[in-house]
């Protein structure tokens, strides 16, 4: 349809700075250089007692002049179609973020949420489960209840009428043991709290954390803590379960046969019935699931596709520009939704939210480089025992121009691997890995340095920062321009992590080991971190060796694969390299898993248990389906 558009100017409060006394100083050119102040209104204004610069929104005439002047880069002014204008559901301030539409939850479903960071998922969240009122973009004069019950009329009706009662798993677990202000911290007792429903056997088996029981929240790690989050919700007796970003931390694996307590999925996945062993993300997902009842809601926002695509009954896509503004899309189904955010066009509303579509063709952005097999390197079999735990890795083999990704459970020592590759580490044996230079993007990043990524890159990476292959290939895709000039100290996770890759990349070296990058990032940055990742290795014709929980990134990242098997924490056991088709098929096949690829964009799929791809692909042994016209 055609329409008019409207104005929205935002001003962020990180880089605004009227007030500021240092090298690059703001002589509030934004006010100065305005052709409407000129004229004697006050479209931009800078008071006395304020730190930040105020836009009429109503005054401004989009010349665009102000956001280039501005010497921080703190002003975004956006023309958007005016029919969602009538559509805000909340806005924070005057130019700041705001939300178009709201999700709309069904009872007896679970709902997946999808799009970018900063895009307002976490806004919906809040919203959704009461925390937050929605303004309908009146921040200034919020409407009553009963102006937004004409809005949104069924859900937000039973939410005031009916009392729902939310609960909500947060998205930063790693902040869990902070909240917590009870004498006894330990998981039991929490657990045993906050239980109002007869599952908590259930969920201390589904999630691993019987073992855990008696240990205290502060002690635990990052998976420990999300499964003890996810159990913590999932014992309680609500209307309203939310899960943000159920599977950040946990590994990639799927079913598993290594432990003594028994779970499977009925046909309508709503229920857990004994039969099937499973665990980490999948054994999450069936967790959550399981709370489904004809009356109460489940919403999910997460990252990881493949779980998205096994979680979810609908999808919601939210587009937009993070931290400017984010509008939802009606509902989908689910195979529909995800391939609309990856496509980057919404056919209902004849809208395109991002420029180039992304696909997971094995061969897709790479075609131009010539892979570089004339050097072939060999690492010895070895041994390495830490503590009460042992790792065997067979003897292997890799070239220049490719990609090996390690695929295993957490605790089967793919970090341990890295680190006898880097030198870091010393086999048991006095054989010793090829003598090679090594750069390493460690799986825990820690900020130490004092200055911004752009001091950071020039004292480390000076060369490679000022290539311009490098700035084409590398830095602009991971738009490191948007916080370049930020201190690290100040950078949120999935900051930091483009930050690590670039430097990792950045260092030259004979191998890259890159151990989880797509941990903290949303799922357009996790596709787009893969496709760099994947063009720098073939361009620079050197070798990767990746560790990788994302399945989705994983096999669109790997040239051969290393399987990882044994018993996590006790006895583990690498495999030597192998064909992604052959490594991929004996990994699922330990898992009693099977995927199939999407015909539109080829991305890997789950199929559902039992279902008749599932069967057929089992009794075939294909249990990775790399045919790319399957459906």
């Amino acid at each position: 349809m055609a329409s008019r558009l409207t104005r929205i100017a935002i001003v962020s409060e990180d880089k605004c700075k009227p007030k500021t006394h240092t090298i690059v100083e703001c002589r509030q050119e934004c006010k100065k250089s305005c052709p409407v102040v000129r004229t004697g209104k006050l479209c931009i204004e800078v008071a006395p007692e304020s730190r930040l610069a105020f836009i009429s929104e109503s005054l401004c005439i989009g010349c665009g002049i102000c956001p280039k002047k501005c010497p921080f880069g703190a002003i975004t002014i956006i023309n958007l179609p005016t029919n969602l204008e009538s559509q805000v559901t909340h806005r924070y301030s005057a130019n700041s973020f705001k939300v178009h539409r709201l999700p709309t939850p069904r009872p007896g479903q679970v709902l997946g949420l999808v799009g970018t960071n900063g895009i307002g998922k976490s806004t919906a969240l809040k919203i959704l489960s009461g925390k937050l009122k929605p303004n309908l973009g009146r921040f200034d004069n919020p409407p009553d209840w009963e102006d937004v019950i004409k809005y949104f009329r069924d859900y937000f009706t039973k939410l005031l009428e009916d009392d729902l009662k939310a609960v909500v798993k947060p998205q930063y677990v790693d902040q869990l043991p902070r909240a917590v202000k009870t004498a006894d911290k330990s998981v039991r007792f929490l657990l045993k709290r906050g239980s109002a429903k007869d599952n908590l056997e259930e969920v201390l088996d589904t999630l691993e954390l019987r073992h855990l029981l008696d240990r205290d929240v502060t002690l635990l790690s990052g998976g420990e803590l999300q499964r003890f989050a996810i159990g913590t919700v999932c014992v309680q007796n609500a209307d309203v379960y939310m899960f943000d970003e159920p599977s950040s931390y946990l590994d990639v694996s799927f079913p598993s046969f290594a432990y003594p307590w028994t779970l499977q999925v009925s046909p309508s996945r709503k229920s857990l019935t004994p039969s099937m062993k499973v665990k980490q993300r999948l054994s999450a997902g069936r967790m959550i699931r399981s709370l489904l009842d004809v009356k109460n809601y489940v919403i999910v926002v997460e990252h990881d596709l493949s779980v998205l695509d096994y979680l979810s009954d609908y999808i919601c896509v939210l587009y937009g520009q993070p931290a400017i503004y984010g509008v939802v899309t009606l509902p989908y189904s689910v195979r529909e939704g995800i391939n609309i955010f990856l496509d980057g066009h919404i056919p209902t509303e004849n809208l395109r939210f991002r420029d180039e579509s992304l696909t997971f063709r094995i061969s897709e952005g790479v075609d131009e480089f010539q892979a570089d097999k004339a050097r072939g390197f060999l690492y010895p079999k070895m041994e390495k025992t830490l503590g009460n735990f042992k790792l065997s890795i067979d003897a292997g083999d890799f070239t220049d121009s490719e990609i090996l990704v390690m695929m295993g459970e957490n605790g089967t020592g793919k970090t341990s691997f890295c680190r006898l590759l880097a030198g870091a580490l010393k086999p048991d044996s006095a054989k010793k890995v090829p003598d090679m230079r090594v750069s390493l993007k460690p799986q825990t990043i820690t900020p130490k340095f004092d200055g911004t990524v752009r001091q950071l890159f020039f004292k480390r990476i000076k060369q490679a920062f000022l290539s311009p292959q490098f700035q084409t290939d590398v830095v602009k895709p991971l738009k490191l321009e948007d916080f370049i000039d930020q201190a690290i100290k100040n950078l949120s996770g999935g900051e930091l992590q483009r930050v690590a890759i670039v430097m990792a990349l950045g260092l030259p070296a004979d191998i890259y080991l890159i151990d989880e990058p797509s941990a903290y990032l949303d799922s357009e940055q996790r596709i787009i971190a893969a496709r760099v990742i994947k063009r720098f290795i073939m361009s620079v014709k050197k070798t990767a060796f990746i560790v990788e929980h994302d399945f989705l990134m994983a096999t669109y990242l790997a040239d051969r694969v290393i399987v990882f098997d044994g018993q996590p924490g006790i006895d583990a056991h690498a495999n030597a390299p192998e064909s992604l088709l052959t490594g991929c098929n004996k990994f699922l096949k330990n898992l009693d898993v099977t995927f199939r690829r999407d015909p539109t964009n080829y991305r890997p799929r789950i199929n559902k248990l039992n279902s008749q791809l599932d069967q057929e692909q089992k009794s075939s042994g294909n249990y990775f389906f790399l045919e790319e016209d399957s459906s």
